[in-house]
């Protein structure tokens, strides 16, 4: 059984990490899925060619999603060659980290524009497809960081609180319109920017997580599934965390 037959799926920074990995398993699972890129050129069309050869509709747009008239150019875009939204998964995200009395300004309001104002953005344009429609499933990225913070992040931790306190506020305001709204909290994901760490430092962050083990993309993607389908239609404002135990 497909549990995303049927299903058109937008996807922010999907051209690696863990944006790939729910892009690919979206597509396994039936959906036609359109996603965005921005520096990342070939690995755009790489995916958007491996994602058709998986007998859906797939399509990848350069789009920066934390500029206001791009994103509500690129949800117009979308429904319109898709012929509807069903599920918007916001993934695009930076990190400039650096300890607050070292972090400039510029540093801040990156990390916040294209982590914060970016799922606005989005959210805001798809609104307006989702309400006629009555439906939709909004899933935002954040982060367990968002939750309890971290040294050296404060920009960061601050962009994914954000998303969490956005996000409930979502499910508030559209619940009566059947359009659900909930975040990801992923912990330490095991992707290409851990793979240049030292093995040491990595594997001792593997040793404090009470799985013993780093998550993977696919860990992330499988629950990014379960929120999009069906199956989650009565979840909604909720923070589900896939960190093996990392955060209790």
């Amino acid at each position: 059984m497909n549990l995303l037959a049927g299903k058109t799926a937008l996807i922010t920074g999907a051209s690696k990490g863990i944006g790939r990995a729910i892009a690919l398993k979206f597509a396994e699972e039936g959906a036609h899925v359109a996603f965005t890129y921005l520096s990342s050129i070939e690995k755009g069309q790489a995916l958007e060619a491996e994602l058709a050869g998986k007998g859906v509709k797939a399509k990848g747009y350069r789009s920066d999603a934390s500029d206001h008239a791009a994103a509500t150019e690129l949800i117009a875009t979308v429904v319109e060659a898709f012929g509807s939204l069903d599920i918007l998964v916001n993934n695009a995200g930076i990190t400039k980290d650096n300890l607050l009395m070292r972090m400039d300004e510029e540093m801040w309001d990156r990390v916040i524009t294209i982590n914060l104002k970016s799922v606005f953005n989005t959210v805001k344009a798809a609104t307006r497809t989702f309400m006629k429609q009555r439906s939709g499933s909004i899933i935002n990225l954040t982060s367990v960081v968002g939750l309890k913070g971290n040294a050296g992040q404060a920009n960061y931790a601050a962009s994914k609180a954000g998303i969490i306190g956005f996000t409930k506020s979502v499910a508030l305001e559209l619940g009566s319109r059947g359009i659900r709204s909930n975040a990801i909290a992923p912990g330490f994901i095991e992707t290409e920017m851990t793979g240049q760490l030292d093995e040491k430092t990595v594997q001792s962050w593997r040793d404090a997580i009470p799985l013993k083990r780093g998550g993977t993309p696919e860990d992330v993607a499988n629950l990014a599934v379960f929120l999009g389908s069906d199956l989650s239609s009565y979840i909604s404002g909720q923070v589900i965390q896939v960190d093996g135990g990392m955060l209790t």
